[in-house]
């Protein structure tokens, strides 16, 4: 018995006289299934062929179209673009998941978040200048209410435009994913301060107008955001702080409860004065000053028996000066050295006496 293999070859199994048998039979089959996957794995490679080749075709296709838009525009010949606008517009730029981004889609997502956030600015702006005022509220008060609502009408209305867009939200989440790793590694500090300025907008430990002291940093909070604080300081210099210098360090808030302050004057004079002289010569200087408050009332303490003086300590409480107490202080120190010359008030200054005991005598002279 022979099995035919190939075009017309044949190989020879065994010979028999009826050429049948077991093993002749199992040969054939064996030889028959072979071919039939021969031709099968021809047939996948041909189709495989055949579609890389296609796409390449593609490719080479639209990056031809993208050449020729191109320079149409180079040319200035806008007709030519304006025919092959709705190509340039549907140009597919990569995958996101299930959404096909395109030209047209990449430009109206970015045009939106970008209105989004201006619109969001002028909300805020708005609600904080125009609405709260009505309504008496502190400075502080009203830009955390805006600044909060800012960020929620910024995130539903990303949602919104997404939505709209019929964007793969899975793959937002995969991408979502991906910035989580980065946050780990790489972003903790961007993170750590914008978590830091919801506390501060949230729990409010400062606020907008309030009169802080920072890690040598001493001014007057003008604006909270996201990441930093600004500070303007009396040279008139604003400084950026992370918001997380806020919640990591301690703070001298001045203005936390109200914008009444004290300042501590020390006063010395000599010891021939009367207490109760000086007491009544400071305490008529402050009342003429127009930046001491007349409630809480100034008063003075005797302090203290000094070594060449007596000190006191004048107590004054203001308002308008909490971002100016130099120029406050210098004002009354002025006028008390005024009317100390007009009272005839003497002011010591640091002296020693030298007593020369008895026998001195007998000592030079030995």
């Amino acid at each position: 018995m022979a099995i035919g293999v190939g075009h017309g070859d044949f190989i020879p199994l065994f010979s028999s006289k009826k050429g049948t048998g077991l093993f002749g039979r199992s040969a054939s089959l064996q030889v028959q299934i072979y071919h039939i996957a021969e031709k099968s794995e021809r047939i996948r490679h041909l189709r495989n062929l055949f579609r890389w080749a296609g796409q390449d075709v593609a490719r080479d296709v639209n990056g031809r179209r993208m050449k020729e838009i191109i320079e149409d525009i180079k040319n200035g010949d806008f007709w030519a673009f304006l025919e092959h606008f709705d190509e340039f517009w549907n140009f597919k730029l990569l995958m996101l998941g299930e959404t096909r981004l395109t030209v047209g889609l990449f430009i109206g997502l970015t045009l939106s978040i970008v209105f989004l956030f201006i619109i969001s600015e002028i909300t805020r702006k708005f609600l904080a200048n125009k609405v709260l005022v009505r309504y008496n509220l502190d400075v502080g008060i009203r830009q955390s209410i805006a600044t909060i609502f800012k960020y929620v009408l910024i995130i539903f209305g990303l949602v919104t435009i997404l939505q709209n867009s019929n964007v793969d939200l899975s793959a937002l989440g995969i991408l979502a994913g991906a910035i989580g790793v980065g946050i780990g590694f790489g972003l903790q500090n961007i993170t750590n301060n914008f978590i830091s300025g919801l506390i501060i907008l949230v729990e409010r430990p400062i606020k907008v107008g309030d009169r802080i002291e920072v890690d040598d940093v001493y001014g007057d909070v003008i604006k909270i955001s996201a990441r930093s604080t600004m500070v303007l300081t009396n040279d008139n210099i604003s400084i950026i702080l992370p918001n997380s210098q806020f919640i990591d360090n301690p703070v001298i808030n001045w203005s936390h409860n109200d914008r009444n302050i004290r300042f501590n004057i020390p006063v010395g004079v000599s010891y021939k004065e009367d207490p109760n002289k000086i007491k009544r010569i400071l305490l008529e200087v402050v009342k003429a000053n127009p930046g001491v408050l007349s409630y809480p009332e100034p008063d003075v303490l005797f302090e203290q028996y000094n070594d060449s003086s007596i000190d006191f300590n004048l107590r004054v409480w203001t308002s308008e000066y909490i971002n100016k107490p130099k120029v406050l202080k210098s004002q009354l120190y002025y006028a008390i050295f005024a009317k100390f010359r007009e009272e005839m008030v003497e002011i010591p200054f640091p002296q020693r006496d030298l007593h020369i005991r008895s026998g001195l005598e007998k000592f030079t002279s030995s």
